[in-house]
């Protein structure tokens, strides 16, 4: 007879017995065995070594503030009551793809155990990303995210095409700006990613044959926003120094327009972007312009 609960009262699937079986030979226990209430998957609830649970490799990095806030608060009520989704892509490993800043939490506070709703299929380790909410994404770490997943995805998932994992994604956008911001943490991803939204779309070629392609979208978008550092500085010179003006040449060297109907491919718009940057006369730019269309660009409050 098990000795933890099982809900509802039918037999559970193999793999969540073996599952709960792997966690007693891990150290943990096994609370219940149970079908969450959407889809009736099986899942395990339990409770983990602490140093058997590690991030998903493809995860965004930690934020140390976050971190910090999370802590001081789970110390003040003296209690930890939100468990952490995990999957275990091997036997004695256990992943976090939802929950990182909690699992960095109880390190901190170095507790032995780590409450867990255990998954047993480990594909769901790329489907949970989506629902991660412990903090709001940025551009730059939803990119990053993304393009660690999917350097995981070349790897195990070879046959599959970006489109098969346009739900994990969100957006093709991000794969790309992934790319730039591994090789620049401070690349200008905002102000590029009006563009990219609009011409960046899922490639249709096999995953590892579409990551050779999206490096040469990457190398596009560096030309140009290389283009568009030497416009910036020549602005500067001029003693214009305001936050917008990368935003501000973007908008008037973009080969988009509103008025087209139709787009053109990825590749012609950033080479006429960086043709468009080059030729852009920065002796006509003036600093009331810029902060013009900067408070333009300020979203109504709603």
């Amino acid at each position: 007879m098990a000795d933890y609960a099982v809900h509802p009262a039918k037999e559970p699937a193999r793999a969540a017995r073996a599952l709960a079986e792997q966690v007693g030979r891990d150290g943990g226990r096994v609370l219940a065995l149970y079908q969450e209430p959407v889809g009736e998957h099986w899942q395990i609830f339990c409770l983990l070594p602490r140093d058997r649970v590690q991030a998903s490799p493809y995860q965004r990095d930690l934020s140390p503030t976050h971190v910090k806030r999370l802590t001081e608060a789970v110390k003040r009520i003296d209690r930890f009551v939100d468990p952490i989704v995990l999957v275990s892509p091997q036997p004695g490993v256990y992943w976090t793809p939802n929950g990182n800043h909690r699992r960095a939490v109880l390190d901190k506070l170095k507790a032995d155990y780590v409450p867990a709703i255990l998954v047993t299929e480990t594909t769901v380790s790329f489907d949970v990303l989506a629902l991660n909410t412990e903090k709001a994404h940025n551009l730059k770490e939803k990119s990053l995210e993304v393009i660690r997943m999917y350097r995981a995805l070349v790897t195990e998932e070879p046959g599959t095409t970006e489109e098969d994992w346009s739900f994990q994604f969100e957006s093709p956008h991000f794969i790309t700006l992934g790319l730039l911001y591994e090789t620049n943490k401070r690349f200008a991803g905002g102000a590029f990613a009006p563009i990219l939204r609009r011409v960046d779309k899922y490639l249709k070629v096999k995953l590892p044959k579409g990551l050779e392609e999206r490096e040469a979208r990457a190398e596009l978008v560096r030309a140009a926003d290389e283009a568009l550092g030497g416009a910036v500085q020549k602005i500067k010179k001029r003693g214009i120094n305001h936050p917008y003006v990368k935003n501000y040449v973007l908008a008037r060297t973009t080969p988009l327009t509103r008025a087209r109907k139709t787009l053109p491919p990825f590749e012609q718009t950033f080479r006429k972007l960086k043709e468009n940057i080059e030729d852009f006369d920065v002796s006509k730019v003036r600093y009331e312009d810029v902060q013009r269309s900067a408070i333009m660009a300020i979203p109504a409050a709603e």
